[in-house]
């Protein structure tokens, strides 16, 4: 009852954030409120005991990509370009593929059956041979591991990526040789040497 209602929590945030979002018209509330949305749903992957997932959904969404907005707002104005007009054509895509989505999602097994279809292929391999093959007590640390080991790499590799690619856009803002006062003391003192 407990995690149903950590769930019901959650969600609950996450629209509030997106509509938030969607009514927001200042580019720093809104990239706070994105890495906001992007920590609740971290903590509803960890809900959900799918702690690498939010792993990366903590260092990539709220941690890096926040940084990147935040440095690309530099060359950004402060407010959203307002629009007179209603746009209705994103407005139907939207709503369209929103409605899609909950008929798909209404064919999906229960949560947590036993007897679904994703249970029955690989899962009962993976209780059976964890401790025998490879001497690992944690069934989730032997997948991600060894059965799943390349994808983990691959997740390291996409987290690395996203802080160097952070790391050289920073680096690149405050790196800039070009100083606006020093250029102005440069040229009073050239004036003052002048006369």
């Amino acid at each position: 009852m407990s995690t149903l209602f950590i769930n019901i929590s959650l969600v609950s945030f996450m629209v509030v954030i997106a509509l938030m979002i969607t009514f927001s018209h200042r580019l720093f509330a809104i990239i706070i409120m994105s890495g906001a949305y992007s920590l609740i749903s971290a903590a509803m992957f960890v809900n959900l005991d799918a702690v690498d997932v939010a792993f990366t959904e903590a260092a990539v969404g709220a941690g890096f990509s926040t940084v990147l907005f935040l440095a690309a707002m530099a060359w950004l104005p402060a407010e959203e370009k307002r629009h007179k007009a209603l746009l209705i054509l994103p407005l139907i895509i939207c709503l369209v593929t929103g409605s899609l989505l909950m008929w798909a999602v209404a064919y999906l097994p229960a949560f947590g059956d036993p007897t679904s279809i994703v249970h029955q292929h690989v899962a009962p391999r993976y209780l059976a041979e964890s401790y025998d093959k490879l001497h690992i007590p944690n069934v989730v640390t032997t997948v991600l591991a060894s059965y799943r080991g390349f994808d983990t790499l691959g997740e390291t590799i996409v987290i690395f990526t996203a802080g160097l690619g952070v790391l050289l856009i920073l680096m690149g803002k405050t790196g800039r040789t070009h100083n606006p006062t020093t250029s102005n003391d440069t040229a009073r003192d050239e004036d003052v040497n002048e006369k």
